[in-house]
């Protein structure tokens, strides 16, 4: 907990919520990124400008905190190897549960969504359970 930033995380996850509101509201869409990517590049054409508007947003915004605050995103202390190899692994389990946590934990469990829910649940699981077998294997013991 070195590095806990309530005040910032807590702006982040309102930011969060009300992009994904407003989504919603104004559309009628969910801010589930997996299906937003998805659709862009197998959805339907008229569907597509909308996803593509979304996403530029996201790397704008990543963008504009790596410019104004190049502190704040720090390198991976892991071989792109392995970053390589979780982001697949995500991508599957992404597939294998019809969303990701964006789409299950933000909108999902807001909407009351049992399977959003489950999802979740699982996402946090085996996120703990990722962290406690890495820290177990690359202690030594």
């Amino acid at each position: 907990m070195n590095d806990f930033t309530p005040w910032s995380s807590l702006a982040g996850g309102a930011l969060i919520g009300v992009a994904a509101s407003l989504l919603l509201v104004a559309s009628g869409r969910l801010a589930g990124i997996s299906g937003i990517v998805a659709g862009l590049l197998v959805g339907e054409r008229g569907d597509r400008p909308w996803r593509a508007f979304f996403l530029a947003g996201l790397l704008l915004a990543g963008l504009a905190i790596a410019l104004s605050a190049p502190s704040a995103i720090a390198p991976s202390p892991r071989a792109l190897g392995w970053l390589a190899v979780s982001g697949l692994l995500v991508g599957a389990g992404t597939r294998l549960g019809n969303g990701c946590t964006s789409g299950h934990g933000v909108c999902g469990i807001s909407r009351l969504s049992r399977r959003a829910l489950v999802a979740t649940a699982t996402f946090v699981a085996t996120g703990v359970a990722t962290v406690a077998v890495a820290r177990w294997l690359g202690s030594g013991s």
